[in-house]
């Protein structure tokens, strides 16, 4: 008796030698799969009669057209951040080249997150971007649940996901230092962001790597939140505690704004006696009196090369993490 039972797709990738999922793939168009075995799927289409079933096509194909940003901050300070602003524009220009719509989410609350995670659950968006998550984060197990890409603007403190996109934290926060330390900066400090976040720890390692290769003290850091009052608070301890401090990294441009306030008002030069180096190269370490020495990183580019990276995976191609460089800025603080 011959076997009537009608073509599956797991017969299509069998006679084609490819996978189940390269065989759906090729079938619904998706991008990242090579012309010969598209060719081949298509061959093991028509040698075989197989019809795909239109409701479990549309099931693999759905598309809310739309990708999540979600971050995990305050709203009043993310808008007033001009970083954030920067990775949003370089976020929805890659967005628009895949015709996705940006969604943006905030998750700083309570209430915040538990909307996150009933979008995310509910598959109501087609890829995800988190940025700003903190160590022990509630989300961070949900977006290890989901079912829908998600790739990192910025590594996560912790064990590294799978897919992210992060700039050279690590070899920014040594570029600062040791520029302190050839302008000839023999007592040398740092205002660090809050110690459970990647980015705050990779700057201080950084830090702590050139002091080290250079046979210098290192001084535990005095901790700001990211903005220019929390730099401030910061720098008026670090006075405090070490003041014949003569060379200080802010671990961003808020943060040195702040400690340079704070030095002019105690009376301290910059840069005659305390030479200062941000990070960022934002519009605050231009406007700065006097303009300031920072680590340069690709902000907008951090936001295109997260959505890139989101649309590759979405499409059904490979993906693995990237870093981007930093630059050092030479101006008047230093």
């Amino acid at each position: 008796m011959t076997d009537q039972r009608p073509p599956t797709l797991d017969s299509v990738a069998a006679r084609a030698g490819v996978s189940r999922s390269v065989a759906s793939r090729a079938l619904n168009g998706a991008p990242h799969v090579s012309r010969d075995k598209r060719e081949a799927v298509r061959r093991a289409v028509r040698e075989l009669g197989y019809v795909p079933d239109p409701r479990a096509r549309a099931l693999a194909t759905r598309r809310n057209g739309t990708a999540a940003l979600v971050i995990a901050g305050e709203a009043p300070a993310i808008f007033a951040d001009p970083f954030f602003s920067r990775v949003i524009v370089g976020l929805s220009a890659a967005l628009e080249e895949g015709d996705l719509h940006l969604m943006l989410c905030l998750a700083a609350s309570e209430r915040g997150r538990n909307k996150v995670k009933e979008l995310l659950r509910s598959r109501g968006t087609d890829g995800v971007m988190p940025m700003a998550v903190r160590e022990g984060d509630p989300l961070l197990r949900v977006f290890e649940e989901i079912e829908v890409p998600v790739v990192f603007g910025g590594r996560p403190a912790g064990p590294a996901p799978r897919w992210y996109v992060d700039v050279d934290n690590v070899g920014g926060g040594r570029q600062a230092t040791e520029h302190l330390i050839v302008r000839g900066r023999r007592r040398i400090a740092m205002v660090s962001g809050p110690a459970d976040t990647e980015v705050a720890r990779a700057r201080e390692r950084g830090h702590r790597e050139a002091l080290t290769l250079a046979g210098r003290e290192s001084h535990a850091p005095e901790r700001g939140d990211f903005t220019e009052a929390g730099g401030a608070a910061a720098m008026s301890r670090l006075l405090e505690r070490l003041p014949d401090v003569d060379g200080v990294f802010a671990a961003n441009d808020n943060m040195a704004a702040g400690a340079l306030r704070v030095l002019r008002a105690a009376g301290r030069d910059v840069p005659g006696e305390v030479s200062l180096v941000g990070f960022d190269d934002l519009d605050a370490a231009r406007t700065c009196d006097p303009p300031l020495t920072t680590v340069r990183q690709p902000v907008r580019a951090l936001g295109r090369e997260t959505a890139r990276m989101l649309l590759t995976l979405i499409g059904g191609g490979e993906a693995t993490p990237l870093i981007l460089p930093t630059e050092l800025v030479v101006r008047s603080t230093s």
